[in-house]
C-alpha cells in the first residue's frame, strides 16, 4: 500500500525461503515426476494416433475416430473431473463394478497415492491426444504421395512405408514439438490437478501451481507466491533453450 518507493526491499528473502523451506521441495518433486510421466507417455501418443489415422482408408470411420478423439479437448476439466470421479468411484463406478465381478476389491483411484499419478497422466493423454495429433496429421498431409507410390512398386509393406517415409518426413515437426514439450516439464495443468486433488493424495499430487495458489490466494502470501512463479518460468525457459541447443547441434531443425 506504500508503493514501490515506500515499501521495504526484501531482496532474495523469498527465494531463500523457497529453497530452504520444507514445503517446496516435495512439491517440486511431485511436479517433475508427473511432468516426466506425461512427457514419456504423452508425447508419443499423438504421433502414434496420427500414424494410425493416416493408415485408415475408410473415410467415415476415419472422421469418426478424429471427432471422438478431438472432443475431450473442448470439455473443461471441471466437467471431466466430475466424470472421472464418477467413472472411478469405488462404490458405483463401472470400472470398480467390473473389478468386483472379477473378484478384485474395489480401488478408490482418485484417493489412492499409488494410483493418483497414473490417473492424472492417463486422463491428460485422453484429453489432449486427439487435439495434438492435428499438427502431425497436417505434416503428414504435406508428404509427397509419389514417395508412397514408389515404395509400393518396390514392394514395401505398410510398416516399412511408415518407418522409412512417414516418420522421417514428419521428424522436423516432432523435434519442434519436443522442444516445446520440454518447457512443460516444470509446468503443470492447474485446472486438472486442482479439480482432482484431495487431502489423501496431497503428498503425491500437490504441484507447483496448486502450491502457488494456496500461498498466494489462500494464505495471501503474494511475494512468496510470485517468487515461486518466477522460479518456474525461469526453469521452463532454460529447459526450452537447452532443448533447442541440443536439437540444433544434433540435427538441422530448431526453433532459433
Amino acid at each position: 500500500m506504500k508503493g514501490i518507493a515506500g515499501s521495504p526491499w526484501v531482496g532474495l528473502e523469498h527465494f531463500t525461503m523457497l529453497f530452504t523451506g520444507l514445503d517446496f521441495l516435495p512439491v517440486l518433486k511431485n511436479t517433475l515426476i508427473i511432468s516426466f510421466y506425461k512427457l514419456f507417455f504423452g508425447f508419443p501418443a499423438p504421433i502414434i494416433l496420427c500414424l494410425i489415422i493416416n493408415e485408415v482408408r475408410h473415410t467415415f470411420f476415419k472422421k469418426a475416430v478424429q471427432t471422438v478423439t478431438y472432443l475431450p479437448h473442448f470439455i473443461s476439466w471441471v466437467v471431466l473431473a466430475g466424470f472421472l470421479i464418477e467413472l472411478l468411484s469405488p462404490s458405483r463406478g463401472p470400472i470398480n463394478i467390473l473389478l468386483q465381478l472379477l473378484g478384485i476389491d474395489p480401488i478408490f483411484f482418485i484417493a489412492d497415492v499409488n494410483w493418483f499419478r497414473g490417473v492424472i497422466v492417463a486422463s491428460s493423454i485422453w484429453r489432449e491426444v486427439g487435439w495434438q495429433s492435428i499438427i502431425y496429421l497436417a505434416a503428414v498431409a504435406g508428404i509427397n504421395t509419389e514417395l508412397y507410390d514408389v515404395a509400393n512398386m518396390d514392394g514395401a509393406g505398410r510398416l516399412q512405408r511408415i518407418w522409412y517415409i512417414t516418420i522421417p518426413s514428419i521428424t522436423p515437426v516432432i523435434i519442434i514439438m519436443f522442444i516445446f514439450a520440454t518447457g512443460s516439464i516444470i509446468q503443470d495443468d492447474f485446472d486438472q490437478i486442482y479439480n482432482l486433488l484431495n487431502a489423501k493424495v496431497l503428498s503425491v499430487g500437490d504441484v507447483i501451481s496448486t502450491y502457488t495458489y494456496r500461498e498466494g490466494l489462500v494464505n495471501m502470501n503474494f511475494g512468496y507466491a510470485t517468487a515461486v512463479g518466477l522460479f518456474k518460468n525461469v526453469v521452463a525457459f532454460t529447459l526450452v533453450m537447452n532443448a533447442n541447443f541440443i536439437a540444433r547441434k544434433f540435427s538441422n531443425y530448431a526453433i532459433l
